[in-house]
């Protein structure tokens, strides 16, 4: 079983994908949570961290269909 999220993190991570497809990486966890603290004013490091997971899950799901 996998992890669920809360919608408010994948709601972000979506719109993050989607406004700036170029400035994340489907493979680079550190690279994504810099650019989730530079594009979001995201205060709390491990919902940063929750947001730039999700963004490598959600960019590699779409890689496979």
């Amino acid at each position: 079983m996998g992890n669920i999220r809360p919608t408010y993190i994948k709601r972000v991570a979506i719109e993050l994908v989607d406004r700036f497809p170029e400035e994340f990486d489907a493979e680079d966890y550190e690279h994504n949570k810099q650019k989730v603290e530079e594009l979001t004013d995201v205060n709390s490091n491990m919902m940063r961290n929750k947001i730039a997971g999700y963004i490598i899950r959600y960019m590699n799901r779409g890689k496979n269909n």
